[in-house]
């Protein structure tokens, strides 16, 4: 199994990030025969535009992942822009997509059906992605039910040249994250960077703490009764609690006579239990730049040895290599 991922740097890591995604993705690189995990900063020129933002963004990424277990021992961890292969292979394959297959994925959609203003980038964006999973040969890519219609799309990209030009690249398949929690924001609302209702992973404590604090939550009394599987505060909680505390903090909601402020600080004191390893990981490895230099350089390194073959292999097929 060869599997292949990639996040945005578009903003810090979150709870949401880290419980919807990320934790999945460090798991899998102990079960697959290969792991690749880029840094998609190509893709985040969609989103943000200052260059110095999108360095420091970047570099806040990595450290975070390693810190957070990523293990470049065990996976391939590397900067996007550090293949410019996979740019190449891109236009290779943008010279197959058809424009009604792309008009019907979700971001560009969406955004058109807003009335918001869509540029090229986010136009042509799965024929990139498509381009960042071939380019390694990957079998496997872990995503979210959301993002199973990329994985199509790569699909049908690739079966496309492959059609035209003769068997060039391998298929994907979807991995759907099926423990992927749906993790609420501070406003119930899903936690998004969009909706500015995130806690992130490397806050400070003490700042996390009064955010938690703020968490909004329903006026009910506080000796009436809850249901906790509906209670978005309480699924924060069943993030970090283990399975006797969860229970405990169920019955308490249903049985009532309890105030909302003992949860949060409840829930403030097991999310900086949880993170803290990974925190003193991240203040070590903040402390040594050329270790993540020395990490990024190397997994570019070897990211690049197998775009290489994978572009080589479709330049021959399509007739632009001689």
């Amino acid at each position: 199994m060869r599997v292949l991922s990639g996040i945005q740097p578009t903003g810090r890591f979150h709870w949401g990030n880290y419980f919807g995604a990320i934790r999945q993705y460090i798991d899998l690189q102990h079960d697959a025969d290969e792991a690749f995990y880029f840094i998609a900063n190509l893709h985040a020129l969609t989103t943000v535009r200052h260059g110095g933002q999108l360095r420091q963004l970047t570099r806040d990424a990595a450290i975070d992942l390693v810190a957070l277990g990523l293990d470049p021992d065990k996976a391939t961890l590397f900067i996007q822009s550090d293949v410019p292969e996979v740019s190449e292979l891109c236009w290779l394959l943008m010279t197959g997509a058809s424009m009604g297959l792309l008009e019907r994925c979700h971001a560009y959609k969406d955004k058109k059906a807003r009335g918001v203003s869509a540029d090229a980038g986010l136009f042509a964006y799965p024929v990139l992605q498509a381009a960042d999973i071939l380019a390694y040969d990957s079998d496997t890519v872990p995503v979210g039910e959301d993002q199973v219609q990329h994985i199509e799309v790569c699909r049908d990209l690739a079966s496309g040249f492959n059609h035209q030009f003769g068997q060039v690249f391998v298929l994907p398949k979807a991995k759907v994250l099926a423990h992927a929690a749906r993790v609420p924001g501070t406003d119930g609302e899903k936690m998004s960077k969009s909706y500015g209702n995130t806690l992130e992973v490397f806050e400070d404590p003490k700042a996390q703490r009064k955010r938690i604090m703020r968490v909004v939550t329903d006026s009910r009394p506080v000796e009436e009764p809850k249901d906790p599987e509906t209670d978005h505060l309480y699924q924060l909680y069943a993030l970090f609690a283990g399975e006797p505390a969860r229970e405990a903090m169920a019955a308490t909601y249903r049985r009532g006579g309890f105030g909302y402020g003992q949860v949060k600080k409840e829930l403030a004191d097991l999310a900086e239990a949880f993170f803290a390893e990974a925190r003193e990981r991240r203040r070590r490895l903040e402390a040594r730049p050329e270790r993540i230099r020395e990490i990024l350089g190397d997994g570019a390194a070897r990211a690049r040895r197998k775009a290489a073959e994978v572009l080589l292999r479709a330049q021959q097929a399509c007739g632009v290599k001689l």
